[in-house]
């Protein structure tokens, strides 16, 4: 095969590599997220998404025939394409440029090491060792197979959905496990001879690269544990505001109960002197703290009675309509405190969107809680003036892997709200969604819950 043919094969597996790690990067900065928002922001980064992918391939394609022509080792050419493609993801589509640069040299070893895999799996399978060399026709010829193959994978795995984090994985192990094992069993074959030193290298490789997953698997989980930690602390500033008000209407009850053989005999001396109006004056006001304590919230939950009476005598202060339609099914392993920071963490991000909009007719919050066979819907919509915005930091607000960036100067708990949130309902097999159109806003959790059975 001449020179010039395996430099254009060459630039094209380079390009076609680069193209397929920088989709993949892409698509791990939404892996779990909702639809982006509104068509006409897709439309223009998809412009941006064009030119990014065309100037990776390109950027590719040019740094093969440079280490070609300077004859440098493999590993530097795969170096600078790793470090190309995670610049050009980190810069055109918001990923971290840290772990872009980790995921692009784990994919550059991981093809490498398959290719050497497909040409020797060539090469046993015919018994013809010149498919071991990459710069033949018949090395180019396995590697073209193998190229391939992947692509159609990739772009299999690219158009699934469900995709999660967890998932993605799982299936970057598999390939490298199995790699691995490949080429222990290609050690011991005796069909064609390969020089121990290549073995060794690649066995290397193998290793490096579970020990690659191994790294990664512990940063996940260490980052897991870091964010519960930052989600139990937010709650606990909420239920201990919740608690402050609870405690702050239970004195006002008290004081009420107090005083009560007073404000009768006072009712009984304006009745004895027929003062009609004034003592229905007097009821008036007294009827004041007993109608905000007996609200008629009557959801299932005392807890969540308390806290929807409470966030509609909040919105009522700030001049925002309260609706609330709620009922929980009792006897069920769903637990206050998860209710709480779900509905709680919802209306209050409602109650702050609804209380920035201009117009006080258009200020609006509406709660909706429904049981559906053994799911239980939580929705909350509410009127907005500032359209949300999206990408904001990873300690912002998240709905589903979604990030929202905080309307708040200081940030401090704020955008936790909605990771509380979802921690609660990935209690019960649960998810937490939101979307805006229109001027409102919609934040919604299906939970999956079980009946218990009741002490007699």
């Amino acid at each position: 095969m001449t020179e010039s043919w395996v430099i254009i094969s060459d630039m094209a597996l380079s390009a076609l590599r680069a193209l397929f790690c920088f989709l993949f990067l892409c698509r791990s900065r939404t892996l779990g997220k909702q639809e982006r928002g509104k068509k006409k922001k897709e439309e223009g980064r998809g412009g941006a998404f064009g030119k990014a992918a065309a100037l990776v391939q390109a950027g590719a394609a040019a740094l093969s025939v440079i280490f070609y022509f300077l004859e440098a080792p493999e590993l530097y050419a795969a170096c600078g394409e790793a470090l190309l493609t995670a610049a050009c993801a980190a810069r055109f589509y918001g990923t971290g440029m840290r772990s872009s640069l980790f995921f692009s040299i784990f994919y550059e070893f991981g093809l490498a090491l398959w290719g050497f895999l497909a040409g020797a799996l060539a090469a046993v399978l015919s018994g013809d060792p010149a498919f071991l060399c990459q710069e033949g026709g018949r090395g180019q010829l396995a590697l073209w197979a193998f190229y391939l193959i992947f692509a159609a994978l990739s772009v299999w795995l690219l158009r699934k959905k469900e995709l999660t984090e967890k998932g993605a994985l799982k299936l970057a192990s598999r390939p490298v496990i199995l790699g691995f094992l490949a080429v222990i069993t290609l050690s011991e074959q005796k069909r064609i001879a390969i020089s121990e030193d290549t073995l060794y290298l690649w066995i290397l490789l193998s290793l490096v690269l579970l020990a690659g997953i191994l790294v990664f698997s512990l940063r996940r989980q260490y980052e897991m544990e870091e964010e519960l930690l930052r989600l139990q602390s937010e709650r606990s500033v909420i239920l201990e505001r919740e608690y402050r008000a609870l405690n702050r209407s239970y004195s006002v009850n008290a004081r009420l109960f107090h005083d009560f053989h007073n404000h009768m005999g006072a009712l009984r001396e304006l009745l004895v002197h027929r003062k009609y109006g004034e003592a229905l004056a007097y009821l008036e006001e007294l009827e004041g703290p007993v109608r905000e304590l007996t609200a008629g919230w009557h959801t299932g939950d005392e807890t969540l009675d308390f806290l929807i009476g409470s966030k509609a005598a909040s919105a009522a202060e700030r001049q925002i309509r309260f609706q609330a339609e709620a009922e929980i099914p009792r006897h069920t392993n769903l637990t206050s405190a998860d209710l709480t920071a779900i509905v709680g963490n919802f209306l209050d991000n409602a109650l702050e969107a609804a209380e920035r909009v201009q117009d006080p007719e258009r200020r609006f919050v509406s709660l909706v809680i429904r049981r559906i066979n053994q799911m239980l819907v939580i929705k909350v919509e509410n009127s907005y003036e500032q359209e949300p915005e999206e990408g904001g930091n990873e300690g912002e607000a998240a709905s589903a892997g979604r990030l929202l960036k905080t309307t708040k100067a200081d940030g401090g708990l704020h955008g936790w709200g909605l990771k509380s949130a979802e921690a609660a309902a990935e209690k019960y097999e649960g998810v937490v969604r939101t979307s805006w159109e229109g001027g409102v806003f919609r934040a919604a959790a299906v939970l999956s819950f079980r009946g218990q059975k009741t002490a007699d």
